[in-house]
């Protein structure tokens, strides 16, 4: 969360930040955001029977705070490299429209754990596929999103219709097809850590680079 919080802060314009968890970690998160400008909001969730999804979780909050503005959507589960300032730049430069960021896993396998896009020569969202058993490409969404203003009531749209609360990559599969969406394509790295395998290549990448000893299995520091 320090990681997405510090490439937020070179975002011009950002308004506020606002962090959505259950009531398990809602206090391990009030006591990391104590001197931090972020608003954490506990969705009084307990467990994967009762939880509300990702989407039901974005729905939540904008019922705390109010649509009516520009909403950027980073999961907390993403470590990335890019930047959230140029990502942001290149959904101003898309008029009245959403942006994902894309970027290329380079490897089948890989995609098929994520929302797979297919982008028209200007960057359009044509198609959007979530975790298809034999992906058309590697070419993945990350769960990094911008809403432009007037797309932002949709997601109370795709809940009243009884769509699948979870994984924001729904939801853009159905905005895309009605409203325009464009693919913020970056090169640089790009790691799920809510995936294990993912999370210990991240670990093992980042000790690599601060000249730490290398462990075969990822531990929290205490």
């Amino acid at each position: 969360m320090d990681w997405i919080l510090d490439r937020l802060a070179d975002v011009e314009g950002l308004e506020s930040v606002h962090l959505v968890t259950n009531a398990q970690k809602a206090a391990q998160f009030e006591g990391w955001a104590a001197g931090r400008d972020v608003t954490i909001h506990d969705d009084g969730t307990t467990s994967n029977d009762d939880r509300l999804g990702a989407i039901g979780d974005i729905a939540f909050v904008l019922e705390r705070i109010g649509p009516g503005d520009d909403l950027l959507v980073v999961a907390g589960d993403n470590l990335f490299t890019f930047s959230l300032a140029d990502c942001v730049d290149f959904w101003r430069s898309k008029g009245v429209a959403s942006a994902v960021a894309v970027h290329d896993v380079g490897s089948r396998e890989l995609a098929r754990k994520y929302g797979i896009v297919d982008l028209d020569t200007d960057g359009r969202v044509l198609e959007f596929v979530e975790k298809p058993e034999q992906p058309p490409s590697t070419l993945a969404a990350t769960a990094t999103y911008v809403f432009h203003r007037d797309h932002v009531p949709f997601v109370h749209r795709y809940l009243v219709d009884g769509n699948p609360p979870d994984q924001p990559g729904r939801f853009v599969a159905w905005l895309c097809r009605r409203e325009r969406v464009y693919g913020y394509t970056f090169d640089g790295e790009w790691l799920d850590i809510g995936d294990p395998e993912q999370l210990q290549e991240a670990d093992t990448r980042w000790r690599a680079r601060l000249g730490l000893p290398l462990r075969d299995v990822y531990e929290p520091v205490p």
